[in-house]
C-alpha cells in the first residue's frame, strides 16, 4: 500500500525597518502627527523643546526613547537639525482588520460577493480527508458536524499535525467577527482523519474516509490535500470513481513537485484520476507557484501561497502549498452547488458533474490561452460561476500618496472608493512602466527592490470583471541616496 504525505510549506516571515517622514502636501502651518526618536530617554526638558517649537505633545514613551506629538512642517525641519534626535517618523493611522483582510485568497476568487448575496455554502457537506481538525477551534466548532479517526480507530478526529485544521479553515471558517473566514463559511465540515501526526498515512484509510463521505445524506464534496507520486492501484481509483458516480465531487492538491520552468508531468494521486479535480497553486498576482505540479491533469488553479487559516489550539498560521489551494476550490464548489440550477451536461440531473463543468467554464484564464498544463482552465471563480459579476467597473481610487521612503523601497497609500473591485493595478514607471496586480480591499503597498536615488512615478486603479476604473492621481517619488 502506498504511503503519502501532506503537500505544504510553512512560511515564516518577518519585516523590519524605519519609515522616513513622507513629503507633506500640507501647508507649513498645518499640524502633522509624528513620533520623535531621541538618543536617550526623553524627559520634561525634551517635551519643553518640542512645545517651544509650537508642538503639541501627546505621549512621552518609555518602551522606546520617543515622544509623539503634532508639529508644523517648519518645526519638523528645525527638529531634524537637533543632534539629540535620531528619527522623526509619521504617526500613521491604523485600522481595525475584519476577517476578510486576513484571507487574500478568499477575496481573490470572488467569494465575498456571493457571501453578501446570502450564498455561504449552507447545507453543503465538505469532507476534509486529512490529519483531522481542531474541533473546538472558535472558527471551526460551529460548522463541525462529525467525523472519524481512521489512524487511531476512534470517533475523535483530533488534529495532531495542524494540516487538516488549516485546510478546514480555508473551506469553512465561520463568519463570526474575528480570526479568518472560509470560502463557504456556512458549509458543514466532516473531518476524516487518514493522516497521522507525521503527516502521512495509508490509502486504505483514505478509502474508508471516501466511503464514509459517500454514505452521508445530501450534497457532498471531498477535499484531498495529500498525495502520492506513485499510482496506488486500481482499487483506490475505483473508490474515487464510484463515489464520483454516486454524486460526490472530489477536489485534490495537484502536488508540490513542479519546477520553475513548468515542464513535465508531476501531478500526483489521487489528483491525477479523471474523477478528481486537480488544483494548482497561484500567488496573489495570479502567477503559478514555482513548485506547483504541472501536467495535463491540472484542472483549476487557486491561491496557495502564504495562506492564513486556522491552526490547532485556537491559533492561526500562514502556510503555502497546493494543499492550501485545493480547499479554495472545495469551498468554491460548495458555493456553486448553492447557486447552480441548470443541467449543463444534459444528463437529466443537476449534480457534481454540472458543478465541475460550470467551474471549468467560468475559470479566469491564466497562462496560455485555454486549458494548459500549468493552470488548467484557470483561477476558480465562484462569483462568475454563480453570475454575481459586476455590471459596471469600480470607482477610481484617490489620494495616492507616499507614506515612506528608503534606499530600496517606497511605501504608498490610497483611498479605496469602491465596494465591487476584485483587485487593483498599481503602475510604476521610470523610462518604462510595469503594472503590479494587488488583491481587492487593498489601501496600501510597499514597493521593494528598487534602485537607490531613483525617481519613480505611480498611479493606481481598481478592476473587476466589467473593466477598470480611471487611474488615480499620479505621484512622483525618489528613493533615498
Amino acid at each position: 500500500m502506498s504511503k503519502f504525505g501532506t503537500w505544504f510549506t510553512l512560511i515564516l516571515f518577518a519585516s523590519s525597518g524605519w519609515l522616513l517622514l513622507a513629503q507633506q502636501s500640507a501647508s507649513d502651518d498645518e499640524e502633522i502627527p509624528v513620533i520623535i526618536g531621541f538618543r536617550s530617554t526623553p524627559g520634561p526638558g525634551e517635551e519643553a523643546a518640542v512645545r517651544a517649537l509650537g508642538g503639541k505633545v501627546k505621549h512621552r514613551h518609555t518602551l522606546v526613547p520617543a515622544i509623539s506629538a503634532k508639529l508644523s512642517k517648519k518645526a519638523i525641519d528645525a527638529l531634524k537639525k537637533n543632534p539629540a534626535i535620531t528619527a522623526i517618523e509619521p504617526d500613521l493611522d491604523v485600522y481595525a482588520l475584519d476577517e476578510y483582510d486576513a484571507v487574500w485568497g478568499v477575496r481573490q476568487i470572488g467569494a465575498p460577493s456571493l457571501h453578501s448575496g446570502g450564498n455561504t455554502g449552507t447545507g453543503i457537506k465538505v469532507c476534509v480527508i486529512d490529519s483531522g481538525i481542531d474541533t473546538n477551534h472558535p472558527d471551526l466548532a460551529a460548522n463541525y458536524k462529525g467525523g472519524y479517526d481512521y489512524v487511531n480507530n476512534d470517533a475523535d478526529p483530533a488534529d495532531d499535525n495542524g494540516h487538516g485544521t488549516h485546510v478546514a479553515g480555508t473551506i469553512a471558517a465561520a463568519s463570526n467577527g474575528f480570526g479568518v473566514v472560509g470560502v463557504a463559511h456556512s458549509a458543514e465540515i466532516y473531518a476524516y482523519k487518514a493522516l497521522g501526526a507525521s503527516g502521512s498515512g495509508k490509502f486504505s484509510d483514505v478509502i474508508k474516509a471516501v466511503e464514509a463521505c459517500t454514505a452521508l445524506e445530501g450534497t457532498k464534496i471531498t477535499n484531498n490535500s495529500y498525495g502520492s507520486s506513485s499510482d496506488p492501484g486500481t482499487l483506490v481509483r475505483q473508490a474515487f470513481d464510484n463515489a464520483y458516480a454516486a454524486g460526490v465531487l472530489h477536489v485534490a492538491a495537484a502536488g508540490n513537485s513542479g519546477n520553475p520552468s513548468g515542464t513535465g508531468d508531476s501531478v500526483g494521486y489521487p489528483a491525477k484520476y479523471s474523477s478528481v479535480i486537480a488544483v494548482a497553486a497561484t500567488n496573489s498576482s495570479n502567477v503559478r507557484a514555482s513548485w506547483s505540479s504541472t501536467g495535463p491533469a491540472v484542472e483549476l488553479s487557486a491561491p496557495g501561497v502564504n495562506i492564513s487559516s486556522t491552526y490547532p489550539d485556537d491559533t492561526y498560521a500562514a502556510l503555502s502549498g497546493t494543499s492550501m489551494a485545493s480547499p479554495h476550490v472545495a469551498g468554491a464548489a460548495a458555493l456553486v452547488f448553492g447557486c447552480l440550477t441548470s443541467d449543463l451536461n444534459g444528463d437529466g440531473v443537476v449534480n457534481n458533474a454540472d458543478v465541475r463543468l460550470r467551474m471549468q467554464q467560468t475559470a479566469q484564464d491564466l497562462g496560455a490561452a485555454g486549458r494548459d498544463n500549468l493552470y488548467g482552465f484557470g483561477l476558480v471563480r465562484p462569483d462568475l460561476a454563480c453570475g454575481t459579476v459586476s455590471s459596471s467597473p469600480p470607482a477610481a481610487p484617490s489620494g495616492l500618496q507616499s507614506t515612506g521612503v528608503t534606499k530600496t523601497s517606497i511605501s504608498l497609500a490610497w483611498n479605496d472608493n469602491s465596494d465591487n473591485e476584485t483587485g487593483f493595478e498599481l503602475q510604476r514607471c521610470t523610462s518604462t512602466c510595469v503594472v503590479l496586480s494587488l488583491p481587492a480591499n487593498t489601501g496600501s503597498y510597499t514597493d521593494t527592490g528598487l534602485k537607490r536615488n531613483t525617481t519613480y512615478t505611480y498611479q493606481v486603479r481598481a478592476v473587476n470583471s466589467a473593466g477598470a476604473s480611471a487611474w488615480s492621481n499620479s505621484i512622483t517619488v525618489k528613493t533615498a541616496k
